[in-house]
């Protein structure tokens, strides 16, 4: 439903988006994730005729958006961050306004109007003025002008921004559900909205994609070798080097540090240390366990650090920061 092929966008000297592609089919929802200044919204405003690429091309629903640019933008609904709604309009009114925008047939206006208000949940602020509304309900309002010409895609930009948590949790089901049989792309640069939502992540930072896959697809991928979390306690007069030591060499483990989080107890021996297993090593649990008894430590916990999305996130978050592939002068 949705081909982009090696977009790129410059703005003078920036380099806002550098050959991106990916493909969406009918059905999923995918979350365009990424720092502020990755990229995301120039993409998607590549994506929705606002912005013509540089260089690749966009098909939506087998339509190019530069050269068939009607039919293309006639299968998108489009939510943009700050949604262009009129505050002196009545909700119906400017669902009306936005349904002959969109080229929807007289005679089909009204049902297309109450169908994407039941859809959205705001048929009973119907009469009421956009301007008298709560913010979520005014996000409601831009969501269903999205949906009331029954279009094919959905390409919703920080769709929750401003909402409470309440208003959050009510967005991210009414997403799933508007999904259900169009094709979704959701813009954002808060990871448990896109976690939470999305069958797909595609996260970007400076302008390029740098993962692509389910979220547990990602985190499996950002697995490099084991990691345990041990809170042990030693005689507070050998101190943590003790602990350190100890736990570095027990077979199988490559790094031993400190956390960087130590306990409140730290001054009655209690420590926090964190181990990296080599590559490809077989649970180190019970040796590390085995250790411990031996030079007489006493552990309080011992856990395996499982990677999250969270950190594969800022892993490649720092490494585009690192390679100086950082986006300024206010470009998103």
């Amino acid at each position: 439903m949705i081909l982009v092929d090696c977009i790129s966008k410059s703005f003078g000297s920036l380099r806002a988006v550098r050959e991106v592609s990916f493909e969406l089919p009918r059905g999923q929802i995918a979350g365009l994730l990424g720092p502020n200044g990755a990229g995301k919204s120039t993409t998607i405003r590549m994506i929705t005729g606002f912005l013509t690429p540089d260089s690749g091309r966009i098909s939506i629903a087998g339509h190019d958006i530069q050269s068939q640019p009607t039919r293309a933008k006639s299968v998108i609904g489009y939510l943009p961050e700050s949604a262009p709604i009129y505050p002196e309009m009545s909700v119906k009114g400017y669902l009306k306004h936005r349904a002959k925008l969109y080229g929807v047939p007289g005679r089909t206006i009204s049902s297309r109007i109450d169908h994407a208000m039941g859809q959205t949940r705001i048929a009973d602020v119907a009469k009421r003025r956009v301007g008298q509304l709560s913010k979520g309900y005014r996000q409601r309002v831009g969501l269903a002008a999205a949906l009331v010409h029954d279009p094919k895609v959905l390409i919703l930009d920080e769709p929750t921004n401003g909402l409470d948590p309440t208003q959050i949790r009510e967005a991210r089901s009414l997403i799933r559900e508007l999904s259900e049989d169009r094709t979704t792309l959701l813009c954002s640069h808060i990871l448990p909205e896109v976690e939470r939502t999305c069958d797909r992540v595609i996260i970007m930072a400076g302008g390029q994609i740098r993962a692509d896959g389910t979220p547990s697809e990602l985190i499996h991928s950002a697995q490099r070798s084991p990691k345990y979390i041990i809170e042990v306690r030693t005689n507070p007069s050998a101190g943590i080097e003790h602990a350190l030591r100890t736990l570095a060499g027990v077979p199988g483990v490559a790094v031993s540090r400190p956390a960087d989080n130590q306990p409140l107890d730290a001054n009655k021996g209690w420590s926090i240390i964190e181990l990296e297993a080599e590559p490809g090593e077989r649970d180190l649990r019970e040796a590390i366990a085995a250790a411990a008894e031996d030079h007489g430590l006493f552990i309080r916990e011992l856990r395996t650090q499982m990677p999250t999305l969270e950190s594969l996130f800022v892993q490649l978050v720092d490494t585009a920061n690192e390679s100086g592939q950082t986006q300024t002068g206010g470009v998103s």
